[in-house]
């Protein structure tokens, strides 16, 4: 499934990684990563694009619902850590679309570690496991109008403008892209 790296701090026992990068490992959401996710989904900065901000109940159903995501259909969003010295970056991956074949990526990034390429190199890794592992046959992705850093990246992936949809936590009308497997950037 892709190279383990293992990962071990003071703070966090060991947690072995399915997929990794240059820089990254990718784990799995555990319930006990309660205060990791916390400082995604806690953080007023990244949640205002998604309707935030959320209560530390809310980010628990949120750990819990990326669990059953994996559980049922083989992805989530998963927590990224520094391969160097574990520290958590934030998260990367896929959710099921209504579309068969098909899967949403998303990312959110730690504001300390944002400027740096993790979003870059994580969606890149995820977009290749999505079309060459699990035989995805396009990803869609969205973004908040204001939120012009994921308009540069999604443009910078290869993903491609489709229209504009109601987001109803932001109720907003949020940008919606599509990246299809044939058209995927080498």
């Amino acid at each position: 499934m892709g190279c383990f790296c293992r990962i071990e701090t003071e703070s966090m026992p060991i947690r072995e990684n399915f997929l990794s990068s240059e820089r990254l490992c990718f784990g799995f959401w555990r319930e006990s990563d309660i205060d990791l996710a916390w400082e995604l989904f806690g953080d007023s900065d990244i949640t205002k694009y998604v309707g935030g901000p959320f209560s530390r109940a809310q980010v628990l159903e949120r750990i819990r619902s990326e669990m059953s995501s994996r559980e049922c259909i083989g992805v989530q969003y998963w927590p990224l850590f520094r391969r160097d010295d574990g520290e958590f970056v934030g998260c990367c991956g896929l959710k099921s679309c209504p579309e068969p074949g098909c899967y949403e990526m998303g990312f959110y990034i730690k504001p300390s570690m944002q400027g740096k390429g993790y979003a870059w190199e994580a969606a890149c890794r995820v977009i290749e496991y999505a079309f060459s592992k699990i035989g995805a046959k396009a990803l869609f992705a969205g973004h908040s109008p204001h939120n012009e850093a994921s308009r540069l990246l999604l443009g910078k992936l290869g993903f491609v403008y489709t229209s504009d949809v109601f987001y109803p936590p932001t109720g907003l009308m949020h940008p919606l892209y599509r990246l299809d497997q044939k058209l995927q950037k080498k």
